[in-house]
C-alpha cells in the first residue's frame, strides 16, 4: 500500500512523540548502545520476551564482554550460559559469528548490512536493527513486533508468513521509516508492539497511531496479523536414563545439529524398549532393577515429546561403559560449565532431591 506524504509524516511525528513519553529507555543493551550489545540482545530476543531475556543478558556480558572475549571462549560455556534460554541454535550460530568477526573482521563489528546479513543467524531485519540501533543507519526492521503494529494499521490480509504478506510489510515499513532519528523510530516501533499493540487485548486507546488504524476503523484489530494456520502437533516418545554409578550420573553430549544440538543429556532409549537391555547392548553395564519416574511432556515448536525417566543403578564396572559420544560422569562435585537441555535440568534436580 502507498500512503500520502502527509500520512507517513503524522506517523512518524506521533509515534516518535510516544516514544519519547513512554519508549523503553532503560533496557540494558541500551545502556550503552553498542553493536556487539545490541546483536546479542536482538539474536537474545528471537521467539523471547524481554522479561525473560534481561537477566540472561546481564550474565552473558558479564561471562562474555566482547565479541574477542565470545569468540575465544570453548562452545561448552557459550551454551552453558544460554541454558534455559531455549532455542539453542541461536547460541552455536553467536558463536561461530563471533569467530567469524574475530578472524574475518579483526574483531571489528560489521558496520554494513551485507557483512551482518553472511553471519549466521543474522537475517535481513536483525542486521537492519543492529545498525540502526546502535549505529543509527537508516534501515527498516520487521521483526514479530513490528509486523503486528504494520498489518493492523494498513489492515493487511494474510499470514506475514507468506512471502506476498511479508513483502508487502516490508514496503510498508520501508516507506515509513525516517532518515533521521532511525534508531529511535525503530525502537519504538518494537515497544509499541510489545506494549501497546499486543497481541491479545491491544490498548488502542492508548496508541499513538489509532487515528489512522484501518485495524481499529473496523472494529477488528486481533483479526490482523491473521494466525499461522493450525497444526496439529505430533507427538514422539523417549526414554530418558539416569544412569547412575558411584561416580555419579552419566552425561552425553548431544550431536552438534537437530533439537539440544552441541547440549548435554541423558542417554535416551526408544520407549519401547526394555531399559536394562539397552544399557547392556548400547553402553556396555550391567544395571540393576530399573525404577520409573512419572513421565512428562516437553512442547518443541513443531512437536510433543513425552519424556519416560527411567532411574537404573550400574551393578559392574561403569568404567567399562561404551557411549559412542562425549560423556562425563556428573555428581554434585562437578562444576559442569556445560549447556543442558531443560528436561535434563529438571531431571538432574529432581535426582539431586532424591527423585
Amino acid at each position: 500500500m502507498l500512503l500520502a506524504a502527509d500520512e507517513v509524516r503524522r506517523f512518524r511525528e506521533r509515534l516518535l512523540a510516544w516514544y519519547d513519553a513512554n519508549g523503553r529507555h532503560e533496557l540494558p543493551w541500551k545502556q550503552p548502545a553498542t553493536p556487539y550489545r545490541v546483536w546479542v540482545s536482538e539474536i537474545m530476543l528471537q521467539q523471547t520476551q524481554v522479561s525473560v531475556v534481561i537477566p540472561y543478558f546481564h550474565a552473558f556480558m558479564e561471562r562474555f564482554p566482547d565479541a574477542q572475549a565470545l569468540a575465544g571462549a570453548p562452545v561448552d560455556a557459550v551454551m552453558a550460559q544460554w541454558s534455559g534460554l531455549g532455542y539453542y541454535a541461536r547460541a552455536r550460530n553467536l558463536h561461530r559469528a563471533a569467530e567469524i568477526i574475530a578472524t574475518e573482521h579483526g574483531g571489528e563489528m560489521p558496520a554494513d548490512r551485507d557483512s551482518w546479513q553472511a553471519l549466521p543467524g543474522v537475517g535481513r531485519s536483525t542486521a537492519a536493527a543492529i545498525l540502526s540501533l546502535s549505529m543509527d543507519q537508516h534501515h527498516a526492521i520487521l521483526d514479530g513486533n513490528v509486523k503486528r503494529v504494520l498489518a493492523r494499521y494498513g489492515a493487511i490480509p494474510g499470514w506475514p508468513g507468506r512471502s506476498p504478506v511479508e513483502r508487502e510489510l516490508w514496503e510498508l515499513s520501508e516507506q515509513l521509516t525516517p532518515e533521521w532519528r532511525c534508531a529511535d523510530y525503530n525502537q519504538a516501533m518494537m515497544d509499541l508492539g510489545a506494549t501497546v499493540c499486543a497481541r491479545k487485548a491491544p490498548t488502542c486507546l492508548l496508541c499513538p497511531l489509532n487515528e489512522d488504524c484501518r485495524a481499529r476503523a473496523i472494529g477488528e484489530p486481533e483479526a490482523y496479523p491473521e494466525p499461522k494456520p493450525a497444526k496439529r502437533l505430533p507427538v514422539r516418545r523417549t526414554r530418558m536414563l539416569l544412569l547412575e554409578s558411584d561416580q555419579g550420573l552419566l552425561l552425553q553430549r548431544r550431536p552438534p545439529a537437530g533439537i539440544w544440538g552441541g547440549l548435554w543429556s541423558l542417554p535416551e532409549a526408544p520407549a519401547d524398549d526394555d531399559p536394562s537391555a539397552h544399557c547392556r547392548e548400547h553402553l556396555g553395564v550391567e544395571v540393576g532393577a530399573p525404577e520409573h519416574w512419572q513421565a512428562f511432556r516437553h512442547t518443541f515448536s513443531h512437536y510433543h515429546l513425552d519424556i519416560e525417566p527411567v532411574h537404573l543403578r550400574v551393578t559392574g564396572d561403569a568404567g567399562r561403559v561404551m557411549t559412542g559420544a562425549e560423556a562425563i560422569w556428573y555428581n554434585e562435585r562437578t562444576a559442569l560449565g556445560r549447556g543442558l537441555a531443560a528436561p535434563v535440568s529438571r531431571l538432574l534436580q529432581q535426582w539431586h532431591r532424591g527423585a
